[in-house]
This record gives C-alpha cells, sequence and structure tokens, in this order.
C-alpha cells in the first residue's frame, strides 16, 4: 500500500517554529539535528498513514519527542494534519502502557519497519533511529531504574545486576566508577560520568546501555 498526496506532500512540510523551540530548549543540539528529527516524524506519520491497520511502534525517543513538540503547537499541528492525511494523527508516547492486543491490532517489528520504510522512501533507515548511535558527551540521559540495580565485582569485571539478581551487563573493572554512578543516578549528563575514562570510552559505555534498554536518551 502506497500513500498518495497530498500525504506524500507532508514530507516537504517546513516547520521553522518547531525547530527553534527545539534549539531553544535544549532538545538537540544544533539545529540540522531538528531538521533531521523533524524529517523523520513526517516519515513516520506517512508510513503509518499508509496502512492503518497495523501498528507501526515508535523506536526513537528523540524523534518521538520531536513528534510531541509538534503537537504542542496545536493550530500549527491541526492544520498539518488535516492538510496532508485529512484526519488529526493522535500521539501515542513510545513510554506509554501497552494496549491490548484488541486496540492495537497487528502489532509490527522493527524489522518490518525498517524494510517499510525503505520500500517507501526509497532509502535505507536513517541512523537517527537508533538512539544509540547518537549519543555524544553533551547528551542527558535517564535511568527509569535508579534503586533497581546493584554492583556485583567478577574478577576482572564488573557486573551491573538487577534486584532479582539478574545480570544485566558486564564491563571492565576499569568502568566501575562510571558504572556504579549509572546505577544510582536517575538523570545525568555523558560527561559527567566519574573515572579514569576518556570522552570516546565514557559515550560507548551509555551508548551500548541505551542499546540494552537499561538507559534511555532524555528529550
Amino acid at each position: 500500500m502506497t500513500p498518495q498526496a497530498p500525504a506524500m506532500d507532508a514530507l516537504g512540510h517546513e516547520a521553522p517554529f518547531l525547530i527553534e523551540k527545539l534549539v531553544k530548549e535544549q532538545i538537540v543540539e544544533t539545529p540540522t539535528e531538528a531538521e533531521a528529527l523533524f524529517t523523520e516524524v513526517k516519515r513516520y506519520l506517512v508510513l503509518a498513514h499508509a496502512d492503518n491497520t497495523k501498528k507501526w511502534q515508535m523506536y526513537s525517543r528523540r524523534i518521538d519527542e520531536c513528534w510531541h513538540q509538534f503537537i504542542l503547537f496545536t493550530s500549527q499541528y491541526f492544520e498539518f494534519c488535516h492538510r496532508y492525511f485529512g484526519r488529526f494523527l493522535q500521539h501515542r508516547p513510545s513510554n506509554a502502557p501497552h494496549s491490548s492486543p484488541a486496540e492495537l491490532g497487528q502489532l509490527t517489528s522493527f524489522k518490518e519497519f525498517s524494510s517499510r520504510y525503505e520500500e517507501l522512501f526509497g532509502v535505507p533507515l536513517s541512523d537517527d533511529w537508533y538512539d544509540e548511535r547518537n549519543v555524544t558527551i553533551r547528551r542527558r540521559v535517564l535511568n527509569e531504574r535508579t534503586g533497581q540495580l546493584t554492583l556485583r565485582d567478577d574478577d576482572e569485571m564488573v557486573e551491573l545486576v538487577a534486584s532479582a539478581g539478574d545480570l544485566l551487563f558486564s564491563v571492565n573493572k576499569l568502568a566501575r566508577d562510571a558504572l556504579e554512578f549509572v546505577a544510582q543516578t536517575p538523570a545525568f549528563y555523558v560527561r559527567e560520568l566519574p573515572g579514569q575514562l576518556e570522552d570516546d570510552e565514557k559515550i560507548f559505555l551509555v551508548a551500548t546501555l541505551v542499546e540494552y534498554k537499561l538507559l534511555r536518551l532524555a528529550p
């Protein structure tokens, strides 16, 4: 199923007011990053609109936040939706409680999403959909399991352990101070990690934890 105009025309829609807000409120670091995220919001909406019998999940916290910020411009978002899609497109946050199967319709996988994206837009899925690839030293991240994680030493490794005792992640003991900080801190900037890690090592550690869904990028 391929979306027809004017749905595809939404890809060319510009929203300088949104770009300005994303930068001003430090949700992004640069206008270029803001534009890239907005492009992915538009692509996601076009894709979801093309087949609304399926539940196309939102896989990126950053793109989801850009979408949310767009909706806060109520009249502009309403006009955008009706101009290109003929209806108001509801926003369901990526971290919202799961609905029942009956409410979801056919739930799709990330692989299906990626394949459909490439089919519609003629390009591979953007790196912006992989939050772990967008960790920088200035990025703020969240730990929603603070107080539920502990550390356990094992020879030359240190392990991050869940409250039930399950092993979640292990890393060289050189990163012990940083991992202990992560386990105990609900929100922090990557640059704040203590210990002797270089900036690129801090980025790698946090990116891996984001990939494992143990941390998430803050808006």
